[in-house]
């Protein structure tokens, strides 16, 4: 499982013309699954993104969590993280099928929400425009 987490201070996610989840500060986390991704490496990935530390503190140090500031996390699937890009074209070979990615996203969201104030998401396996306004920019890759 790979994921990009962009701090931000705001995010949204649009699915024909209609807003489906938006966040103000927190994170804006794009989710791919892997052929050989498990129910427990989402539970892993889930509790090491609200625990990580990469919102500063009063001393401006990358020192604060998710829960440490109340954010709020919007989930977006998207299994283009499993490009694989030797040639021109690339090949998603690699990426988890989408039942079991829709399956592991589902589990990762479920234990996302008793331990953050808002949890949104887009729409699994949708066309999606997201927006959003990176804090920092602050960008980090947390793979399982």
């Amino acid at each position: 499982m790979k994921l990009v987490v962009q701090r931000v201070t705001e995010g949204s996610v649009t699915v024909e013309n209609q807003i489906v989840g938006e966040i103000q500060q927190g994170y804006v986390v794009l989710l791919g699954v892997g052929e050989n991704d498990t129910e427990e490496t989402a539970r892993k990935l889930a509790d090491k993104l609200v625990k990580i530390r990469i919102f500063s503190d009063n001393d401006g140090k990358t020192n604060l969590s998710i829960k440490d500031v109340d954010g709020e996390i919007l989930v977006i699937s998207q299994f283009t993280l499993y490009a694989d890009c030797k040639k021109n074209r690339p090949s998603f070979s690699h990426a988890g099928k989408p039942e079991l990615a829709e399956h592991l996203y589902e589990i990762f969201l479920e234990q996302l929400r008793p331990q953050v104030k808002k949890v949104a998401h887009g729409v699994f396996g949708a066309m999606m425009e997201v927006k959003l306004c990176n804090d920092g920019p602050f960008t980090v890759l947390l793979e399982g």
